[in-house]
C-alpha cells in the first residue's frame, strides 16, 4: 500500500504479517529463551536472547508505534516499568522534572520514595494550564511529564502548547496516552517526545495481562530506552505480547464503545442529586463523580454496585469501580497530590448499556 493505512487496519497489520513458512495469520508465540546463531555473531532476523529481543514481542512493538505515529516502539512487563525505563534514561542526579498535581499515585510513588533518592527533584503543575507549568520549570528541568487526561481528576492538557513551554526550556515533553489511547489522540504528532502506555488498559483490554509500552521518533531516546530494557530486564514475557497484540486489534471497535456508553452514565448522573461533580473528557470510558454526601457514600456506592466490579485497574471490556484516595492513588496521601477521599473512579465497561444504568441508579437509591 503506497498510503497510511488507517487505524483499524494498522492495528490489526502492522508486524503482524502472516508468517512466511506456514502462513499462520496470527504472529506466533515465540517461547524460546535463546536463539540459533549462524556462526559466532551470526544472528537470524537479530534474535539472540529473548531478553534482548523476541519475535512475538518485536510485532507489538511495530504495531503499537504505528498506532502512534512513530518510528520506534519498546515493550515491557508493566507500565511501571516503562516508566521507570524512561525516567531513569532521561534523567540524572541533580536533574528536575514537572509533573500533574494529580498524576496516578504509582508514578507520583516512583518520583517521591525512589529517586528522590538518587538526587532528582521534582515540582507539580496542573496539565491543563501551560503558564503554570512554565513557572514550574527550573534551570535543571530536563523532563515535563503529563498524563492526559490524568489519573483520577481526567484534567486534559494542550499538548502542544505543553511542548512548546518544555521544548524552550531544553526539556523533553513525556505524555501517558493510556487513558486516551492512540485512537483519540496521538502526542507525537502535537510535539510530545515520548508516549508512554499501560498497555494493561485499553490497550490489551481484557483485564488478562500486565504490560508497558513507550514509543519515540527520537533513535538516541529509543537507544536508551533499549538499554535499560534488555539489561534491567523488565520485559514481557510471549504469552504476554500475544495477548496485548489479540487486543489490540480490537482497539478501535471496543473504543467507540466505552465512549458510547460512558456518554449514557454521564447523562445519567449530570444533576443528579446524590452527585456533586461529574467528570468526563467526553471520550473513552473514564468517568470520575464526586458524592455529594462525602466519603461515607462513596463508599457505599461503591459496595451496591453489582455490574461494577470493585476492583483496580481499568480499561477492560467489564465495568469497574473503585475509591482512588484509599486504592490507586494512597500513596498521594498528604502530598500536594492528595485524591479527594469523596471521589469515585469509574471505568466504564462495554456491557450492555442499560444494566449499566440500573446498576448505577440502584447504588444511588
Amino acid at each position: 500500500m503506497t498510503e497510511t493505512p488507517g487505524f483499524s487496519t494498522r492495528a490489526i497489520h502492522a508486524g503482524q504479517e502472516p508468517d512466511p513458512r506456514t502462513g499462520a495469520v496470527n504472529v506466533p508465540i515465540y517461547a524460546s529463551s535463546t536463539f540459533a546463531q549462524d556462526g559466532v555473531g551470526g544472528l537470524r532476523e537479530g534474535f539472540e536472547y529473548a531478553r534482548t529481543g523476541n519475535p512475538t514481542r518485536r510485532a507489538l512493538e511495530t504495531a503499537i508505534a504505528a498506532l502512534e505515529g512513530g518510528t520506534h516502539g519498546r515493550a515491557f512487563s508493566s507500565g511501571m516499568a516503562a516508566t521507570d525505563a524512561a525516567l531513569r534514561s532521561m534523567l540524572r542526579p541533580g536533574d528536575h522534572l514537572v509533573i500533574p498535581n494529580d498524576a496516578y499515585g504509582g508514578t507520583f510513588r516512583l518520583i517521591d520514595k525512589v529517586l528522590t533518592h538518587w538526587g532528582i527533584t521534582y515540582s507539580v503543575a496542573p496539565v491543563d494550564d501551560p503558564h503554570a507549568i512554565a513557572e514550574a520549570i527550573t534551570p535543571e528541568t530536563k523532563v515535563v511529564w503529563i498524563e492526559s487526561p490524568t489519573n483520577p481528576l481526567l484534567n486534559v492538557a494542550d499538548i502542544a502548547a505543553v511542548a512548546e513551554v518544555a521544548h524552550n526550556a531544553g526539556a523533553k515533553l513525556v505524555v501517558d496516552n493510556t487513558f486516551a489511547t492512540p485512537y483519540y489522540q496521538q502526542p507525537l504528532a502535537l510535539g510530545a517526545d515520548v508516549v508512554l502506555h499501560s498497555t494493561t488498559k485499553y490497550l490489551g483490554g481484557h483485564s488478562d495481562v500486565v504490560g508497558g509500552a513507550l514509543v519515540t521518533d527520537d533513535p538516541e531516546l529509543d537507544a536508551a530506552f533499549g538499554f535499560l530494557q534488555n539489561g534491567a530486564g523488565g520485559v514481557p514475557s510471549p504469552f504476554d505480547v500475544f495477548l496485548t497484540l489479540r487486543g489490540l486489534k480490537t482497539l478501535s471497535v471496543r473504543m467507540d464503545r466505552h465512549t458510547a456508553n460512558a456518554a449514557a452514565i454521564v447523562e445519567l448522573l449530570q444533576g443528579h442529586e446524590s452527585i456533586s461533580e461529574v467528570r468526563w473528557p467526553g471520550y473513552a470510558g473514564m468517568v470520575s463523580i464526586r458524592l455529594s454526601g462525602g466519603r461515607e457514600a462513596a463508599l457505599d456506592m461503591c459496595k451496591k454496585l453489582e455490574l461494577f466490579t470493585l476492583a483496580e485497574s481499568l480499561g477492560g471490556v467489564e465495568s469497574l469501580v473503585e475509591l482512588p484516595a484509599a486504592m490507586t492513588h494512597a500513596s498521594t496521601a498528604g502530598s500536594l497530590l492528595e485524591v479527594p477521599d469523596d471521589l469515585v473512579r469509574l471505568s466504564v465497561g462495554i456491557e450492555d448499556v442499560e444494566d449499566l444504568l440500573e446498576d448505577l441508579r440502584r447504588s444511588l437509591r
